[in-house]
């Protein structure tokens, strides 16, 4: 079987182009990949030794009763059966499980997620917050919360001046005056400096009249600083005790760190209600965080991609999902180019009164609304893998159609047209023989970038909910997910990498093809 020069030609020319080379291969690497990957995430085993016999459920049903006589023909519970005593008790039993031993329509039992068995202490200091009531003379009235910032006890600061803890600026003493007779003033807030150089934020509120004047004004205070404010975590486990570098944890009085990690340790069995304590003279609010099993579940041990909604492992729904979403892509495009190639031809041959009636029935084909006609069908027949082939083939073939109908009116007069037609041979064969196989550029080069848009399709379409059935595996699916979820970043993160990916190999390869078909030469200034 000898291959065209010319296609040899361009298939060498496809060849040198190293990124259209290589992203073509990891794209077919990828689609053999998830042909296999009942090898990789499936929940029944690929290999099973029992009573000296060897069974291979990965690929052939086994009821129930094969491996423990029990009479059920159902599905048997493989992972029981592995901890059963009269298969563990016959040492020449084996069980081999795939890598990840769930499949994508399984879900994931809580007891076998493995979460750290820790607590965590969670200090969230309090910022500094207090007020003075302030007479005329600057003189302390009343003070409330101010012994952090004045290294004082409230009740010391009674009838004492403020000037002798604070300098206060020329601004501030005429706004606290303004406001003493009785006059509309706005807020204001200052920094200052204390005594000790340590800086501070005072203000005072907005001040509308009133009958008489005020016999106080309210000041309050607030850390200029507010940096020390983060939050701190220490981890209790509960075999090893404290594992901590906090800060607040250290300024802690030993009773109150025992009490807190009694606490913790109350916390692995039952919930603990939030509590304060002091550290490093101000408040801090303790809480009390262990990490449950829920649904969706972040990437833990023996599940990389997390867990989904519905407790399916994800890199198992992905895989499963890139089958579906290359085969739904490489069959959409081999059907509707092949009506497109049969359409275009027999209009751009034929001519005449065949192409203009073609070409009005196109286009009025062509405007139909293609989602609303997929809602209708699938509301009709309900919704399945072919029902959304059958749809969106019935509108995909017409871009294609364009081409190659352009294709035929070129070449049906050209001379080896010409001499065919001589030569008595039937239209058909002039089509299909003769000028089929030079006007194939135009199919092969679109091939790529038609796969890569029926892939996004196909996943806008679930995203949207007119795609494939649940709980068909499916990257908008999960993508649906992660809107519903919008804290489960895995949802959103490895589903759209996984498209990215596919999409942007199907364009690497689709501009190779495109610069291997195409003769005319390209010259770029440097």
């Amino acid at each position: 079987m000898s291959m065209n020069p010319l296609t040899l030609q361009r298939l060498r020319r496809f060849r040198s182009l190293k990124r259209a080379y290589v992203s073509f291969w990891i794209l077919v690497g990828l689609y053999a990949l998830s042909l296999g990957a009942e090898l990789i995430c499936n929940g029944n085993p690929l290999w099973i030794r029992c009573n000296g016999k060897s069974y291979f459920p990965v690929v052939r049903f086994y009821p129930d009763d094969v491996f423990t006589a029990s009479g059920k023909f159902t599905r048997p519970d493989y992972r029981q059966l592995a901890r059963s005593d009269p298969f563990r008790q016959n040492p020449a039993n084996r069980m081999l499980l795939a890598p990840i031993p769930y499949g994508p329509l399984e879900s994931v039992p809580f007891e076998s997620i493995e979460l750290p068995d820790q607590v965590n202490i969670i200090l969230a200091p309090e910022p500094m917050i207090g007020t003075l009531a302030l007479r005329p003379d600057f003189t302390i009235a009343q003070a409330s919360a101010c012994g952090g910032f004045f290294s004082a006890e409230d009740a010391q600061l009674a009838n004492r001046n403020l000037a002798e803890f604070l300098a206060l600026p020329e601004s501030f003493r005429k706004a606290v005056a303004e406001r003493f007779s009785n006059r509309e003033t706005p807020s204001l807030s200052m920094v200052g400096v204390l005594k000790n150089g340590e800086q501070i934020r005072f203000s005072v509120a907005t001040y509308t009249p009133r009958r008489a004047a005020p016999e106080t004004v309210r000041m309050t205070f607030r850390e200029r600083d507010d940096s020390n404010l983060r939050r701190e975590t220490v981890r209790i486990n509960r075999s090893q005790g404290v594992d901590s570098r906090s800060t607040f944890w250290q300024t802690l009085s030993p009773a109150d760190r025992q009490t807190l990690a009694d606490m913790a340790q109350r916390r692995f069995e039952e919930p603990v209600p939030d509590t304060i304590v002091m550290a490093a003279g101000r408040s801090v609010t303790v809480r009390f965080s262990k990490e449950e099993v829920r649904y969706p579940m972040r990437p833990v041990r023996g599940h990389p991609l997390g867990i989904d909604s519905a407790g399916r492992d994800v890199l198992a729904r992905i895989l499963y999902g890139l089958r579906i979403s290359l085969s739904f892509g490489f069959l959409l495009v081999v059907v509707t180019m092949g009506v497109g190639i049969l359409v275009g031809a027999f209009q751009g041959y034929y001519g005449g009164a065949v192409d203009i009636v073609g070409q009005r029935l196109i286009e009025i084909w062509d405007a139909l609304p293609f989602l609303y006609i997929l809602i209708l069908m699938g509301s009709v027949f309900g919704s399945s893998f072919g029902l959304l082939l059958v749809c969106y083939g019935l509108f995909n073939w017409v871009g294609i159609s364009y081409y190659q109908r352009a294709e035929f009116l070129r070449l049906r007069r050209m001379a080896f047209v010409e001499a065919a037609r001589c030569m008595g041979i039937s239209p058909l064969k002039i089509m299909f023989q003769h000028i089929l196989p030079n006007a194939l550029v135009p199919v092969i080069t679109f091939f790529p970038f038609s796969l890569v848009g029926a892939i996004g399709l196909l996943a806008a379409l679930d995203y949207l909910g007119f795609g494939l059935p649940p709980p068909t595996p499916s990257w908008g699916e999960l993508l649906t997910q992660a809107q519903e979820y919008s804290w489960a970043w895995w949802l959103a993160l490895y589903p759209s990498l996984a498209l990215f990916l596919v999409m942007l190999l199907g364009v690497f390869v689709g501009e190779g093809v495109r610069a291997a078909f195409d003769p005319r030469p390209v010259s770029r200034m440097e």
